[in-house]
């Protein structure tokens, strides 16, 4: 078991980053923006000199925290946009040493919606093609419960696992995502956790109708419970924190200051450290 975080909840740059995980004494990042940029789309300089800099402070990147599939990219989106994102990802991927790449599964779209049928059957077809991609460039794609249609229940996302049915395509689980969605939280752990290979932490209440992120532990993701059973059933992946305190990307939140997005991320890591203590002395 290791500890990461999706690094740009910490801070812009990958010097703020580092010195975040490096502060909490973790060895792994989660990258996703660096410069407000997502690490698949960066300059070739740009990565080399994040490369560099992860080398020279000796940190390891858990995961590529993609915007493949994801919420601003609907179904009705040109497939081709998600296909370059991953081709520029595997050649990166493998300089890192990173096995695994975040993906979702195309939201419908609002504006011109299609029927449940033609969703499933459309996010099914393209990701066939990215997981066969995947397959052939060695990485695997990890499927989060999030936005797209097999984010809509547990159920889906095992149809969309087992349509696809490539060793190539598993499961991220976010700890928080259900709370916000109005699913229970355990429940969806429970029936998709056979294919996790990597959690996301995030905690969440809603309260009258509003989605409002607290520290791990005090929303009703279940996360205790969750980390708990995990670790008893011998699960030795990442648990990778997502604040959501200060800044939340996909509302366009933005943190009051840098100084402040950094302290959060830190408290969130300290938090899950002691979720993990307390279990671990019990186990």
């Amino acid at each position: 078991m290791f500890y990461s975080g999706i690094s740009d909840e910490a801070g812009k740059s990958i010097q703020r980053q580092i010195q975040a995980h490096k502060e909490l004494g973790w060895s792994h990042m989660e990258l996703r923006m660096v410069d407000g940029i997502n690490f698949t789309q960066v300059s070739e300089v740009t990565f080399q000199f994040v490369k560099d800099e992860l080398e020279r402070n000796q940190m390891k990147v858990s995961c590529f925290a993609s915007a493949i599939a994801n919420w601003a990219r609907p179904i009705t989106c040109d497939p081709q946009v998600d296909i370059e994102d991953l081709k520029n990802a595997i050649p990166r991927m493998h300089q890192l040493n990173t096995k695994f790449i975040r993906v979702m599964s195309y939201p419908n779209d609002p504006k011109h919606p299609l029927d449940e049928n033609e969703w499933r059957k459309e996010a099914i077809r393209r990701m066939k093609v990215l997981a066969h991609m995947a397959e052939d460039g060695g990485i695997i794609l990890v499927h989060e419960n999030c936005s797209g249609w097999g984010g809509l229940s547990a159920e889906n996302s095992n149809i969309l696992l087992g349509e696809v049915n490539s060793p190539a395509l598993k499961v991220v689980f976010d700890t928080g995502n259900p709370v916000t969605y109005g699913q229970d939280a355990w429940d969806y752990y429970l029936n998709v956790k056979k294919d996790i290979v990597y959690v996301h932490i995030k905690d969440a209440k809603k309260i009258n109708g509003e989605d409002i992120y607290c520290l791990c532990g005090e929303g009703d993701g279940y996360v205790p419970e969750i980390i708990m059973d995990l670790l008893q059933s011998g699960y030795d992946g990442g648990f990778s924190i997502e604040p959501h305190l200060a800044a939340i990307i996909h509302t366009g939140q933005q943190a009051e200051s840098e100084e402040q997005l950094y302290n959060s991320y830190i408290q969130y890591g300290k938090k899950l450290m002691e979720i993990v203590n307390t279990i671990m002395s019990n186990l």
